[in-house]
C-alpha cells in the first residue's frame, strides 16, 4: 500500500512537474525574429528621414520614425568588400585581414560570423543579394541561399522568362523565404541589395540602372550640385593625389564619366535616386509580409549601408577616402516588439556594431574576437559607455600601371570634433604625402583643411598618436 502511494504520489509530482514546466515555457517571450537590410553605396543624406526632400523613400522613413535612427553612422572601411567583411564579423580590417576583393573568409573566421552563429544556436537563416567578400560562396552556412558573388548585375530571368530588376527580385525572394522557412525556429534573414550601386561599364543612365517603373519619377526635377563640388575644391588636392605615374585618381576618373557636365550630373543623380526608390519599395514589400503573417511584432529590422557614396562632392565619384560623403553610412534599428516615436541618437556608431547588435538582439553570446559594441542598449535608452572617436583605414591595394587604377591608401581618426586622415602609396602609413584635418563643426563640407595651422599642431599630435595606438591595438 505504500509503494502504491509512492508510485501514485511520483505520477502526480511528474504531471505537476510538466504542466508547470510548459506554463512557464509558454510565458517565456520568444527568441525575436531579425531582418537585416544592407544597401550599397547608399549616401546617408538620400533618404528622406535623414532631410532629403527630393528622393522618396517612404518604407525606409517609416522604419526610422518608429524606430532609431543613427545619425552619426559611419563605417570603418570605406569600400564595398571590406565593410561587408566587418559587417558579416564584427571586426575592424587590422583584424579580419581581408583588404580586397578575392580573399575569402578562413574557415575558422567565417564559423564567428553572426548568421553561422545564430545558426548554431536555433536560427533559420537565409542570405539574398550581393554577398561581396571572395570567391567561395558560402552557401551550405545557410538554411536559404540566393546571394551572388561579385557585382552581379541590375535585369535577371524570373521563373517566368521575364526580365526583373535586382531590387524586385530580392523582394520576391525574402517573400519566399518568409513563406517557406521552419517555422519551429526563429530566423535571421540577410538581404543586400545591389541598389543603388553604379553598374561599371554601362552606358545606360550612366551606370545607374534602374527599373522602367521608375523612368518618370524626379523628371520634373532639378537635382542642385554639392556646395564643394566646383573644381577649385579637386584642384586643392596635391598633384600626387590626382594622378601617380601617369595614372589618374578612379574617384576622378568616374567623376569624368557620371558628373563632369551638367546633363551627366542630372542624369545620373536622378537615376541614382531611382535606384534607392526602387529598393524602398522592396523593403515596404518585406514589412507588408511580415504585418500580413503577424510577424512584425516579434521581429527586429536594421538597414544600413556599407559604406557611403560621393556625388560629385571634392570633384570625385564614389567612396574610399576619408570625407564624410564617403565614411558616413545609415543605421537605423526598429524593434517591432516596442515601436516607437521617432528616436534620434547622436552616438559614433559603425559598421562593425551591426554583428554584436543582431547577436544581442537574439540573445546569443557574442564572440571574444568581435569588437562592436551592441547598440541595443542605446536603442532601449539605457546610460552606457560608448565610443568618443574611431580609425578607419583603407588598405586596397590597387596594381598601377597594371590595372590602369590608382587609389591612394588612407587612414585615420574621426572624432565628433574633429577629422584627422592622411594619404599615401605603398605600405607604409608613415610616409604620407598629404593630411587632411577638418573641424567637422564648423566645416561640414570639410573644405578647409588646417593640417597645417601651427595653432593646431598640439591637436594634430594629439590625434596622429591616438590613431597610431588605435593602429595598433585593434590588431
Amino acid at each position: 500500500m505504500k509503494n502504491r502511494n509512492l508510485t501514485l504520489f511520483g505520477i502526480i509530482f511528474f504531471v505537476f512537474g510538466i504542466s508547470v514546466f510548459c506554463s512557464f515555457k509558454q510565458k517565456q517571450p520568444a527568441k525575436p525574429n531579425i531582418i537585416f537590410l544592407l544597401a550599397d553605396d547608399l549616401r546617408y543624406n538620400a533618404l528622406g528621414c535623414r532631410g532629403n526632400t527630393i528622393v522618396k523613400t517612404p518604407a525606409i522613413d517609416q522604419l526610422a520614425y518608429n524606430g532609431t535612427l543613427f545619425t552619426n553612422a559611419y563605417v570603418t572601411t570605406p569600400i564595398c568588400s571590406v565593410s561587408r567583411v566587418s559587417i558579416l564579423s564584427g571586426q575592424f580590417a587590422n583584424r579580419h585581414g581581408i583588404n580586397d576583393f578575392s580573399t575569402n573568409f578562413t574557415d575558422s573566421a567565417r564559423a564567428n560570423n553572426y548568421p553561422e552563429v545564430l545558426r548554431r544556436n536555433g536560427y533559420y537563416t537565409g542570405f539574398i543579394g550581393k554577398y561581396g567578400v571572395g570567391m567561395k560562396m558560402p552557401v551550405e552556412d545557410f538554411d536559404y541561399w540566393k546571394g551572388f558573388e561579385g557585382q552581379g548585375v541590375y535585369f535577371y530571368k524570373d521563373k517566368d522568362g521575364k526580365q526583373i530588376h535586382s531590387s524586385d527580385l530580392m523582394a520576391n525572394q525574402a517573400l519566399e523565404f518568409l513563406n517557406t522557412r521552419d517555422k519551429s525556429k526563429p530566423f535571421c534573414l540577410s538581404v543586400s541589395f545591389k541598389a543603388p550601386h553604379v553598374q561599371d561599364g554601362s552606358p545606360i543612365h550612366n551606370g545607374y540602372i534602374y527599373s522602367p517603373f521608375y523612368e518618370n519619377d524626379y523628371s520634373k526635377e532639378t537635382i542642385p550640385n554639392a556646395l564643394n563640388a566646383d573644381d577649385k575644391y579637386y584642384l586643392s588636392f596635391p598633384e600626387i593625389f590626382r594622378e601617380n605615374i601617369g595614372i589618374k585618381n578612379e574617384a576622378r576618373v568616374r567623376w569624368d564619366l557620371r558628373f563632369s557636365t551638367p546633363e551627366k550630373y542630372q542624369e545620373s543623380v536622378k537615376s541614382y535616386y531611382r535606384l534607392i526608390t526602387g529598393m524602398d519599395a522592396a523593403v515596404k514589400q518585406i514589412v507588408d509580409e511580415l504585418k500580413k503573417k503577424g510577424l512584425e511584432k516579434n521581429t527586429i529590422i536594421i538597414f544600413s549601408s556599407d559604406n557611403g557614396y560621393s556625388l560629385g562632392d571634392h570633384g570625385l565619384e564614389g567612396k574610399w577616402y576619408a570625407h564624410d560623403v564617403s565614411l558616413r553610412s545609415v543605421t537605423i534599428v526598429y524593434d517591432g516588439r516596442h515601436p516607437q516615436d521617432k528616436h534620434n541618437n547622436e552616438d559614433l556608431v559603425l559598421n562593425v556594431d551591426i554583428a554584436p547588435t543582431i547577436l544581442d538582439y537574439a540573445g546569443v553570446k557574442i564572440p571574444a574576437g568581435m569588437q562592436g559594441q551592441s547598440l541595443k542598449p542605446l536603442v532601449e535608452g539605457k546610460k552606457t559607455e560608448w565610443r568618443q572617436d574611431f580609425y578607419y583605414s583603407h588598405l586596397l591595394e590597387t596594381e598601377g600601371e597594371k590595372s590602369k587604377v590608382y587609389i591612394p591608401k588612407s587612414e585615420g581618426i574621426i572624432g565628433k570634433d574633429y577629422k584627422y586622415a592622411r594619404y599615401y602609396n605603398g605600405n607604409n602609413p608613415d610616409q604620407y604625402f598629404y593630411e587632411e584635418l577638418f573641424n567637422r563643426t564648423t566645416d561640414p563640407l570639410e573644405i578647409d583643411n588646417r593640417s597645417n595651422d601651427a595653432e593646431r599642431a598640439v591637436l594634430k599630435s594629439e590625434m596622429v598618436g591616438k590613431m597610431k595606438k588605435y593602429r595598433e591595438s585593434l590588431k
